[in-house]
């Protein structure tokens, strides 16, 4: 993240829809926000180069949802699909202290666990050392989609000077002293993050064969090895799942409760966003990237 201070408008560009919005002058709730649908087939997010399908509809999406939430600002923080972006959790003895070293060590250990040239692709990690060793949350994609995303932003006339993916941008949100699950859904996929003592633990994302009509059965069964796993390795129970995305949390949230055991609430509350722009009907649930890039 550039030393200057955060954007305090943000975009996020999903398969169906582009959001945008503004946090307040004390940066601790998005004050306004907005959305524009794409035109099926704008955009189908991936791994690999053609995300962006329909250059003029995403532009004018991007242009007309931030001239109406962004005021005159042109930085913005570009929020971009999940499914775009590879996060790896990693471990190491050590790390250089020179961050170009250190990046380096960090590209050649996701060589593996990326299908595209991690050595030439677009790298953000965070680091911090626990329990003797160096725990790395990377986010990597290929560098070709980046800019697909990016030349979005330009071409409106913004300059996307953060850019996160959306699970990890809703992050922000989410106080973790107990061991606590993110549950978000979109049409094609599901992401599942678990958190405990405001450390990742877990990050994973599954195909979503259901589409946003996902049942809280057939969404429990997904997630549920995910739970299964944190238990095994860290020796705690699930106590707390946030649910967002296109999965109302009253479809799922009885399910979740039985197959967890945990409190399922949702993870985009009042307290984080205000007022949509020109009473426009957008589920809270939809904001949780949004939200968490501008008031975490």
């Amino acid at each position: 993240m550039p030393s200057h201070a955060r954007p305090r408008i943000a975009c996020e560009i999903a398969a169906s829809q582009v959001l945008a919005g503004r946090a307040d002058d004390s940066g601790s709730v998005v004050e306004y926000y907005t959305a524009r649908n794409l035109p099926p087939g704008t955009v189908a997010p991936g791994l690999a180069p053609a995300n962006v399908l329909a250059a003029g509809a995403l532009r004018e999406a991007i242009a007309g949802a931030l001239a109406a939430a962004g005021g005159r600002s042109r930085d913005v923080i570009a929020v971009l699909p999940d499914a775009a972006v590879r996060v790896v959790l990693l471990d190491f003895e050590t790390l250089p202290e020179r961050p170009a070293e250190a990046a380096a060590i960090v590209r050649f250990r996701l060589k593996k666990s990326v299908p595209f040239d991690a050595e030439h692709a677009a790298l953000s990690y965070q680091a911090h050392r626990a329990n003797g060793t160096v725990k790395v949350v990377a986010a990597v994609a290929n560098a070709a989609v980046v800019t697909e995303y990016e030349s979005a932003f330009r071409e409106a006339g913004y300059n996307p000077g953060v850019v996160v993916p959306s699970t990890l941008a809703a992050l922000g949100l989410v106080e973790s002293s107990t061991p606590t699950m993110v549950v978000k859904v979109e049409p094609e996929s599901i992401t599942v993050a678990i958190a405990h003592r405001d450390e990742l633990c877990l990050f994973r994302m599954l195909e979503n064969h259901h589409g946003t009509g996902i049942s809280g059965a057939q969404l429990s069964e997904d997630v549920y090895p995910s739970a299964v796993f944190f238990q095994d390795t860290y020796g705690a129970r699930i106590e707390r799942v946030l649910v967002a995305g296109g999965a109302p949390l009253q479809q799922v949230a009885s399910a979740l409760e039985a197959q967890t055991g945990a409190h399922v609430e949702e993870m985009v509350t009042a307290r984080h966003v205000g007022s949509s722009l020109s009473g426009e009907s957008i589920p809270r649930s939809l904001l949780a990237g949004l939200a968490g890039a501008l008031v975490s």
